[in-house]
């Protein structure tokens, strides 16, 4: 019998594009859902998502934002390093965690930093950015195969499914593995359109294997721009989620990613 799943990563506070994620999944007869972890960031209204989660029973992994929100750490744990992007992230981590009710952060801080299991004979693990660090950046232009097919060797995986980019990607491994980066829900793809993107995974025609979908994503975007406004976000933040292309966090981008975006 075939079966469908749905996995979304980065949901960023991003309460309008999960309610529609979960919505348009359902639509597609899919059975079981799953968060690739950072709920938190750049978005408003952080305690929103929560209740759209359980309602839906979905399965999450901790994302660095998780941790950090979870434990009360200074920082996001996001992994830049330019100036200019420790910045805007700092001031997105600071209204999140100020946001963010105590009553959720004892889930936050124990969420597993991976999930396991078998889909249509294939061992999938899901985790945010790599199974060895969570906050591993995975370039689709920079990250080679053979790195892939390690990784997929020590985590006793057939199918790597993770996050934290924020740009979906996926490759064919050796023996019919594969490494796939689901998207984000949060904020759009630095393509220049405000629709955000999520992965369903289902069983290919032969019954043997998965078939992996891309699904973009339109939602309600100028009425979250409205939102981020009446909570003083930065004004950068809402440039991207109206425009489709990214204002920061831009430095961490490898060059053929880059060029790809208006900045």
């Amino acid at each position: 019998m075939s079966e469908r799943i749905a996995l979304f990563g980065g949901v960023y506070n991003n309460h309008l594009a999960l309610a529609a994620a979960l919505d348009d999944a359902r639509h597609r007869g899919v059975d079981r859902f799953y968060c690739l972890g950072d709920l938190g960031a750049f978005g408003p209204f952080p305690d929103r998502v929560f209740p759209l989660l359980f309602d839906a029973n979905v399965a999450c992994v901790q994302g660095n934002y998780d941790h950090s929100i979870g434990y009360g750490m200074r920082d996001c744990q996001c992994g830049y390093t330019d100036p200019r992007d420790n910045h805007f992230a700092q001031l997105s981590y600071d209204y999140t965690d100020a946001k963010t009710s105590a009553r959720y952060r004892p889930w936050l801080r124990s969420l597993p930093r991976e999930l396991r299991f078998d889909f249509c004979g294939q061992r999938v693990l899901l985790c945010h950015g790599s199974p060895r660090r969570t906050n591993e950046f995975l370039w689709e232009s920079t990250t080679s195969t053979a790195f892939l097919n390690r990784l997929a060797d020590e985590a006793q995986a057939d199918v790597i499914c993770g996050t934290h980019t924020g740009l979906h990607w996926e490759r064919r491994l050796d023996s019919g593995k594969q490494f796939i980066n689901v998207g984000v829900l949060g904020r759009p793809e630095n393509d220049g359109t405000p629709r955000v993107w999520y992965t369903v995974l289902s069983t290919n025609a032969s019954g043997q294997g998965i078939d992996v979908e891309f699904v973009p994503l339109e939602y309600d975007h100028e009425r979250l721009a409205q939102e981020m406004r009446v909570e003083d976000l930065p004004n950068e933040f809402v440039e991207t989620i109206l425009t489709g292309w990214w204002t920061t966090c831009l430095e961490i981008l490898p060059s053929k990613e880059r060029r790809r975006g208006r900045y």
